[in-house]
This record gives C-alpha cells, structure tokens and sequence, in this order.
C-alpha cells in the first residue's frame, strides 16, 4: 500500500495565558485555524520503520518516528513504514509543523496497518507527543482549553491569511519560563470570540515577550500591519500573520519580503486536508 497525506499548518487567532498548574505547565485559551498549506507525508508498507526527512530534522528524536513507536507501543504492532516528509513549513515557527506531522503519522499509520483506534484513541496517543498533536489528529479548527487538549469544534468563517517567518528561531520553553509573561488573563467564552469587537479583546499573551526578545520579530510584525492593517503572532512564534482580502492581496505582500524573511499565503479550511484525503482513500478503497 502507497499513499500520501496532508500535514497541514495551523494558526493561533489568539493565545491567552490563563494561569500556571503545580507541574509547571500554563493553562490556555486559543484558537487554533487550520489551513490549507503545509507537509506532506508519503507512507509505504516495508518491512522496518523508516523515515526519509531533511537532515536537520532527523534522527530518533523526530516527532514522526516518535510517533510511530508510540502508535506501536500502544498497539502492540510490530509491522514497518517507510515515511518520506516533505518538508515545507518552518521548523519552530508557530505554525505547528512538527505537531501536525505527528499527528498525520498517527493518522497514516493507523490506515496502512489497519489498526482501526478511534480518533479519541489516537489523539490520546498524540498528546504524550505534544499538546498541539490532539487537534490535527481530530482534524477540526476548534477553540481549546487547558494546555491545549481540551478542544470544541468550531467552524469559522474562511479567511485568507499571509504567513510571515521572519528567518529566526524561538524557544517555546524560555518564552514560559520568561517573569514578564503574562499569566492570569481572565478566562472569556467562545461566544465572546465569535462577537463583535473580538479583534480588540483577544490578544496573543506571548507577543510582548517575543517581540522584547527578538527584535527581528517585531520589525516583521510593525512591517506586516503597514501592509496590511492587522498582524499578529501565532503560538509562541517564529511566524507571524495577518489577514488578506484575497490571494492576490497575499501574493503582493510576498513579493515586497524582504530577501532574509520567506511566507507563504494559506486559506483557513474547518476539515483538516488530512481527513478529508483519508476519507477519499477509504472511498476508493470500497
């Protein structure tokens, strides 16, 4: 069996920080859009597990095998893939690229080696690999709570939006562990988020200390609302974003990057490309 799946990209419409566990981990309000650009996965039957990925991205550490052996170890399967990644999204840049690849792994494994978990099970499995796992393996834009699993489906409006990676490299953990981040942001209820005046009431908490940090990051973000009249951080960043009013809108915002940054222009989609080209091979395959 040969097929390929979607990994595609996500992004944070807004991040609140809503307090701090025992564990150290930060409890969260966002919510996550899927789009319609990013990897792509190629999955093969073989006789062992193997990945074929850039170099910088390989090893036993990648997110893809440690998927893999975490679907075999909750399974007891013992059969091998040969995966090959097409690696289009920034690596670290906010857009969930190592989460969503996890995620399409779960999802490719679970077809090629007939293993029939539920998606509950599967994203179960994904959140011991990342707390942005669970949503691309339930495949659906959704508001989330807690550190991110907790999630309601929620079906936005379609929007076009201009992906800025502005060449730089952000820890997620220093941007946490950082005194100046804001920690205690009201929790507020999806109706408030799909009312009016949302733009001024929903922020993205992690932006003053990223923009603090990386000055690169600010200059793209102050550069990209002179383009466009809105920009913002997703997750912790590298990337930043802002909304289009079409394609070519994007298309002419790409054009004027400069030459260190690099973008991309996505539709925001409610169905992860992921299920939608997994429901198709099921179909073909009846």
């Amino acid at each position: 069996m040969n097929f390929s799946l979607p990994a595609p990209a996500k992004l944070n419409l807004f991040l609140h920080i809503t307090g701090r566990r025992n564990d150290g981990y930060h409890t969260l309000q966002t919510v996550f859009a899927l789009l319609d650009s990013g990897d792509t996965l190629h999955f093969s039957s073989a006789g062992q597990l193997t990945l074929e990925a850039p170099a910088a991205l390989g090893g036993d550490d990648n997110l893809i095998m440690r998927a893999a052996r975490a679907l075999q170890n909750a399974t007891g399967c013992r059969q091998g893939a040969a995966i090959r990644l097409d690696k289009r999204l920034p690596a670290g840049g906010g857009v969930g690229g190592g989460s969503s690849d996890a995620a399409t792994t779960l999802l490719g494994l679970n077809h090629l080696w007939q293993l029939q978990l539920s998606t509950d099970e599967l994203a179960r499995i994904g959140l011991t690999l990342g707390a942005d796992v669970p949503v691309f393996v339930r495949g659906h834009s959704a508001w989330a709570e807690g550190v991110g699993e907790r999630l309601q489906p929620l079906d936005l409006p379609e929007q076009i939006y201009v992906v800025v990676h502005p060449g730089v490299s952000v820890s997620t953990a220093a941007i946490f562990a950082d005194p100046q981040l804001t920690r205690h942001t009201p929790e507020s209820r999806v109706a408030a988020f799909l009312g009016p005046g949302a733009e001024t009431l929903f922020r993205n908490d992690c932006e003053p200390v990223v923009t603090r940090l990386f000055p690169d990051i600010r200059e793209a973000l102050d550069w990209l609302r002179k383009q466009t009249g809105n920009a913002r951080l997703t997750g912790t960043g590298a990337c930043i974003f802002a909304r289009v009013a079409d394609q070519q809108q994007g298309e002419d915002v790409l054009r004027r990057l400069p030459s260190t940054w690099q973008g991309f222009v996505a539709r925001s989609v409610n169905e992860s490309p992921a299920h939608a080209a997994l429901a198709q091979l099921r179909n073909t395959a009846r």
